[in-house]
Parts: C-alpha cells; structure tokens; sequence
C-alpha cells in the first residue's frame, strides 16, 4: 500500500496550514487533513500510559540534544519519501501507528543508526506522535491528573497538578515546530494563527479548550495553554467528597438548579467556574429545551434537548465575525426554556438579564469577578460599556429583578477550590442592590503543610427569598432541612 511519495504530496496534504515549518515540524499537515482518523490512536495511548492522580511521571524524558534531532529528521524525512499519505489516511490511528513503526524500525536497520532499544523506542514513539498526534505534547494530554497546559515557547513548559503549578520536562525542538503544532489544532476548528492572525481561541478534538497568542505578539516564541477537558464529569457529589462544598450546601444548590433560579456563577480564573455551571445543570429537567452560547464550547449538558451555540471570530479580511451578543439575541427566537452563556464578558450580558426577566427563568452564565458584590458592578459596567444610556437605578433595577443567586467560586492559595459564598438577591432599596448570604466559607488557619483550614456556615438566614419557588417544586422541605442542618454545624 505505499509507494514512492516525494514532500511535494506531502505539503498538498497540509493545504489548510499557512506558512509550512522546516522538515522535522513538517507531520503538523498531515494531522490537519479532515480525512486522517488520529483521535483512536491518541485514545488507545492515554489509556495504556496515564498515571494515577497523585503520581508524578512515570518516567523522566531525556533532554532532547542537536544529535537526536539530526537522527530523528533523517528519519523522518525518509518516511516521507517512503509513505504513501493519501493511503495512510485511509487508516484507523492504531494501523496507521503500527505502519509508521514498521517502517522507521527499517529505516533505522536500513540506515545503520547506533541507538539502544530505549533510543529506538523513543524515536518511534515522537514521529507517531509527530505524524498522528500533538508531537511532544501527547504525553501531558494522556495523563488525566493534569487540569492545565502552559507552553512558554519552545524551551518551557508547565503544567497543574493538583492545584499546584509545576515545570514539566517536555520541550520541543524550535518554535517552528511549536508553531507548527499550534497551526494543526486550531485548523481542526477551522481557524488559523500566524504572524496576520496571531491569537486564537479554539479547542481539541476532545473538548479541551486552547488559546494560542504567535510571535510577534508573543515575544519569546508561539505561547499555547491547554485547559484540560475532563472526560469524566464532575458532579456536586464528587465537590462534596474534595470539600469544596459541605453536603447541605451540596443540597440547596441542588434545589437552587432544580427550582428554576436565574443563576450567576462568579469567580477568578481557574477557580471552576465551568465545572460548578456543569454541576448545576445535571439538575435540568430533562424535557426542558436548554441552548449554550459559548466562545470555546465546554459545557456537557446531559439532557435530550440542548442546542449548542459557539462564537465565531473573523476572518482574515476582517468580516463574518459572530459575537456572543448575537448568539443571545439569536437564541431568544429558538423558544428556549433555558439559556446558559458560558462565559460573560460584554454587553451580551443586557440581553442575558432581559432574557432572565422575560420568562426564561433558571438561565445560569458564568463571570470573572472576586466577590458576589463586585460581580453585580461588574455585571453594571458591562451594560455601560455596551453603548446603553441608562439611568444607573435603572439597570440596577433590571439585575436585581433579573439575578436570584450569585454562587460564588475561589481558587484558594493552596490550591485548592472552594465555594465560598451562596448568595440572594434581594431587591433594591433606594439606588443600592440588597444581597443576603446563605452560606460562608470562612479560613480559620493553615496545617503544618500549608494546606488550608476553614469550614462552610451558615449564615443564620431564614426563609430565603426563594422559598416560595421551592414550594411551587415540592422542595421546601428539603430546602428547610438543608438549611437547619447548616446552621447547627455552624453553631457547634
């Protein structure tokens, strides 16, 4: 099945990718092609080398030296002049794999290269992944106790484990190749980076969102960050058992999902926002026609019926870009019974309040703000960089009519998430919103490991404003208990 092929046939099998890297970076056109099949191979291989959470990697990686990058380009560039592409792409990832091993195994034997079985093995394992694969990055994609991705240019990389940010051994050979790797995942989504469209946000082909920021922009080479996707979804039950919540505050925002509250989730970046928005929507009814507006789609939504919405930025002459304000604008005409934004961060959010208050009740979108009060200042300076004239009471009003709950979300710094504060939106009184907590984290001190102490209270509030829409779902008892419940552990 393969025959001579020259790099001429391998360029025309890259077409979607601008500005091709010298040959060693050259497999990033092969992964770009819509007909090669890499997802099974990169499926099969995180499943045979991912650790355990707590452990490190199984092994360290050797530094790559100018001798092992001279070898591995003469190889390549023999698979190249060997392989028949369009014939590979016909392949499923494993066949595809075990072809290209077969043949650098007889090129190595062919070409006489003095290297160990441990050098082979390493060899043969970058160019499978080079050619089918993210290249030197495969490895941190196959571990499932990594939550974040950071590459620093070429020579730099760090990943979090754990809560804690770590330097990783992985490094790649030049930025070129970096570029290159950046360059095949964001065609995959139809986008493109270069030095004319140097930043872009898209995501892998398992849900991982990415963000790539490319020289000039990005002074010491291509930058790339990789938020992992969790093929498992995390359920409030799970953030219970990690202690991010206690099981009664577990409890109310269960019944906070299920009664239909209008919901912001705030929080600082990497503080699980997405995750808590996920949680919450497990407590969607299933017959509820629910539509996701989000600029890198992220959220696993469960139910029958959801429409996912996504952003689109624009092209290269500047035109066709599609703005997360007209997605909820859109979506107000596709009679949904729910609207969720994934990530608030402009004007859109006017259209998201009039949506709340206009019968779509139990709508939830996420935004970066440090505090239940800031997120409501917040919420009021996105409406005022919006171009909207209104009296500052006025749009007060609209987001104290429109917001029952703010939950609020903190990456501590230990590293560990918690729920810090549930919060009500009471009304107004006078030109200032009300708010009232429910539920408080409060730190008490740190271990001898410098892991921190605190615990979840409650804040001693009765009946919370939301009480009568419990009623209406047949959860005020439940609502009560969880309430009680908090309160005396709050009193012991």
């Amino acid at each position: 099945m393969f025959g001579k092929r020259g790099n001429e046939g391998f360029g025309k099998a890259g077409g979607a990718i601008a500005s091709p890297p010298p040959a060693p970076a050259a497999p990033a056109p092969v992964a770009s092609s819509p007909s090669i099949l890499v997802e099974p191979a990169r499926e099969n291989q995180r499943q045979q080398v991912a650790p355990p959470p707590m452990q490190a990697p199984q092994r360290k990686r050797p530094v790559r030296t100018d001798e092992y990058y001279d070898t591995k380009q003469q190889v390549f560039s023999a698979l190249i002049d060997t392989i028949d592409l369009s014939q590979l792409s016909k392949l499923d990832g494993e066949s595809a794999r075990e072809e290209i091993r077969d043949i650098v195994n007889d090129i190595i034997t062919i070409k006489n290269f003095a290297m160990s079985i441990s050098e082979q093995e390493e060899l043969l394992e970058d160019i499978c992944n080079d050619v089918l694969g993210y290249g030197p990055l495969e490895p941190l994609l196959a571990r499932d106790d990594i939550a974040d991705i950071m590459v620093n240019g070429a020579g730099q990389t760090f990943i979090e484990v754990g809560g804690k940010t770590i330097e990783s051994e992985i490094r790649f050979r030049d930025n070129a190749q970096l570029l290159s790797i950046c360059q095949r995942i964001v065609s995959q989504v139809g986008r493109r980076v270069d030095e004319s469209s140097p930043i872009c946000d898209a995501r892998l082909p398992d849900g991982s969102r990415v963000n790539v920021i490319a020289p000039p922009l990005s002074i010491d080479g291509p930058a790339l960050t990789i938020r992992k996707f969790k093929k498992d979804k995390l359920t409030l039950d799970q953030l219970v058992r990690f202690g991010a919540i206690t099981p009664e505050g577990a409890t109310v925002l269960q019944i906070i999902g299920r009664v239909r509250c209008n919901v912001i989730i705030s929080g600082g970046t990497g503080s699980g926002k997405t995750t808590l928005l996920n949680c919450l929507t497990n407590y969607i009814d299933r017959d509820e026609r629910v539509i996701t507006c989000e600029d890198t789609a992220e959220l696993q939504l469960q139910q029958p019926h959801v429409v996912r919405l996504e952003t689109r930025p624009p092209n290269i002459e500047g035109e066709g870009e599609i703005t997360m304000r007209d997605l909820v604008k859109n979506c107000l005409r596709m009679r949904p019974e729910r609207i969720i934004v994934g990530e608030v961060r402009g004007p859109e959010v006017f259209d998201l309040l009039q949506a709340m208050n206009t019968g779509h009740d139990g709508s939830m979108g996420t935004i970066h703000a440090n505090t239940p009060r800031e997120c409501l200042s917040r919420i009021e300076s996105m409406i005022a960089m919006g171009g909207f004239t209104l009296p500052a009471k006025t749009v007060r009003e609209i987001i104290s009519t429109s917001v029952d709950v703010i939950i609020q979300a903190a990456r501590l710094r230990d590293g560990s998430r918690r729920i810090t504060q549930i919060t009500e939106v009471i009304g107004m009184e006078g030109d200032v919103i009300i708010t009232q907590d429910l539920m408080r984290y409060e730190i008490e001190g740190e271990d001898a490991g410098g892991r921190l102490i605190g615990r979840h209270m409650s804040t001693g509030v009765g009946k919370p404003h939301f009480w009568d829409r419990a009623r209406y779902f047949n959860e005020e008892k439940r609502l009560a208990a969880a309430l009680d419940a908090m309160e005396a552990k709050t009193k012991d």
